[in-house]
């Protein structure tokens, strides 16, 4: 905490080196409905990597302890253990936002485009209580983090667009995002079908709750024990060869490309006509989806599997190196020095 005017607090940001930069952010006292939260862990996602060269307060997974409030906090008390994801904002007029998809906001404050003085590698942040979630008591900080981007994403795309009990849902990779979808769809009553390069994957995936697995290397025809594709949620970092899927979708199938590409998607015209196959796209959940989530995996005992960094700047740096070379299982979590609570 800064002086009676002032709130400030310690942050990690990008640069155009890609070095790690340590600094800090002075916030104006608390007005509205905004919530001062000391930070206590942060999920690492790969979207933080875009960022790294950028001259911004990196992280977007954050989970901490509300320390104050303002005056037009209603729910939130000091002591409350709280997070957020990758949206921060929004309008709260638009249709979007009466229908509760808030997330297509045409007004909505993201991650990378708004409020780049704050994020979840740091000690501190300052947001809307509206857009901060409660975390429920079986989950830890650090189980939390990654599921406050990463599980959010997974869920979304399966709860949002009517995934049932009855559909056979298709995971491709087994990582950050994908051992959490398999997690969600298995407790959700669906057959997981994985997808993975190679079998190196294949105990954790089935315990996970997979039941089949599949490796794609050098492999020119898919064969299933049962039943085609209904949902297939694609969590490479990579596209992957539609040729070898396309033969495995149910007619009607949705696919799920909720990896991040700056390319076109590309996918054969006439499978997509004469299958009726969907393509959806599907951003990290709204509210409601997102506080459902929370409780679905405190309820069901999903949790994700994580590497744990200290919450500093050779820390940080670490994290990072290793997810960047493809040698985290599976999320990165930093936590935060006890010295540095607000």
């Amino acid at each position: 905490m800064g002086s009676k005017d002032e709130i400030v607090f310690t942050v990690f940001k990008g640069s155009k080196s890609g070095d790690i930069v340590q600094s800090r952010t002075t916030h104006k006292p608390l007005t509205g409905d905004q919530v001062l939260v000391s930070i206590t862990a942060s999920g690492l996602c790969g979207t933080d990597l875009h960022y790294r060269q950028v001259d911004m307060v990196l992280g977007h997974e954050g989970i901490g302890t509300v320390t104050a409030t303002g005056p037009g906090v209603t729910k939130l008390k000091k002591g409350d253990r709280v997070g957020w994801g990758y949206e921060h904002n929004s309008c709260g007029r638009c249709q979007q936002c009466l229908q509760g998809t808030e997330t297509y906001c045409p007004e909505r404050a993201m991650y990378g485009y708004a409020d780049l003085d704050q994020g979840s590698f740091a000690y501190g942040a300052v947001w809307r209580e509206a857009f901060l979630f409660k975390i429920p008591n079986g989950l830890t900080d650090e189980e939390a983090a990654p599921l406050m981007c990463g599980g959010a994403t997974v869920f979304n795309a399966l709860h949002m667009y009517g995934a049932r009990p009855t559909d056979r849902v298709g995971i491709v990779g087994v990582g950050g995002l994908g051992h959490l979808a398999i997690q969600f769809a298995a407790k959700m009553g669906c057959e997981t079908v994985v997808f993975s390069g190679t079998d190196s994957k294949k105990s954790e995936a089935l315990s996970l709750g997979a039941t089949e697995f599949h490796t794609t290397k050098d492999v020119k025809k898919l064969v299933l024990s049962s039943g085609l594709i209904d949902t297939l949620l694609v969590t490479t970092s990579a596209s992957p060869d539609w040729s070898l899927y396309v033969p495995i979708l149910s007619p009607g199938a949705k696919i799920f490309p909720l990896n991040v590409d700056e390319g076109d998607f590309k996918f054969p015209h006439m499978a997509l006509l004469g299958g009726g196959i969907t393509v959806q796209g599907s951003l990290v959940a709204p509210r409601h989806v997102h506080a459902r989530m929370l409780t679905f995996a405190a309820q069901h005992g999903i949790k994700p599997m994580v590497n744990i960094f200290k919450m500093d700047r050779e820390g940080i740096e670490k994290a990072m190196s290793r997810l960047d070379e493809g040698k985290m299982r599976y999320r990165g979590v930093l936590v935060a020095p006890k010295e540095s609570k607000l």
